[in-house]
């Protein structure tokens, strides 16, 4: 999605995360004081200092979420990969799927950070105006891109190297596990463990 918008990005638009033109504009904000961590998962509330509170309740703000069983397979995957120093990436690295899973830092991270989270700004008021399901792109993404009038092409990209349906990864007890930690986005947005990977 990044790279889809990206494309599209004027001269003077905001751009934060690790794509190329953001790569390209990030010295803009040395200088600027926010409230988090500007990268390409902060929250409104972090932003807070780059946007004001009030513009980011005027803005058309949207996020993609994804089945969370999906997510936590392409996530293990994923820390396996990178090559900087945290626990998580030590953690994934040393534990089989399960193992990694039933870590307390694993599952309580998760269990803290629903979508809700992510779009949550400074005073406490959750501000999305849409969820996208990467799963159910031909259902959430119309409203977006009648918002923004032009059709977004996603191609895939930065797809990790892991066994493509994620219910292989997990026992009877892992699922339940995880259905626990991520209820609330399950409820929410209508997931279920049975529910074909993203291909």
């Amino acid at each position: 999605m990044a790279l889809a918008l990206e494309d599209r990005a004027k001269k003077d638009d905001v751009l934060i995360g690790d794509t190329p033109k953001a790569a390209k504009r990030r010295r803009r904000f040395s200088g600027v004081e926010t409230r988090g961590r500007l990268w390409k998962h902060s929250t409104l509330a972090d932003i807070e200092g780059l946007v004001g509170p009030d513009e980011v309740e005027r803005y058309f703000t949207f996020t993609m979420v994804r089945n969370p069983w999906d997510r936590m397979v392409s996530y293990y995957h994923w820390l396996q990969r990178q090559t900087f120093d945290h626990p998580a990436i030590q953690l994934a690295r040393s534990e089989e799927f399960s193992g990694f899973l039933s870590h307390p830092m694993t599952w309580q991270a998760q269990k803290q950070a629903p979508a809700r989270h992510y779009m949550t700004d400074a005073r406490g008021n959750e501000v999305c105006d849409q969820y996208v399901r990467l799963e159910h792109l031909e259902e959430d993404l119309p409203e977006v891109e009648a918002h923004l009038g032009f059709t977004i092409d996603l191609p895939r990209a930065n797809a990790s190297s892991r066994a493509g349906d994620y219910r292989r990864y997990y026992s009877d007890t892992d699922a339940a596990f995880l259905a626990e930690i991520c209820a609330e986005d399950i409820d929410r947005f209508g997931y279920r463990f049975e529910d074909p990977a993203f291909v």
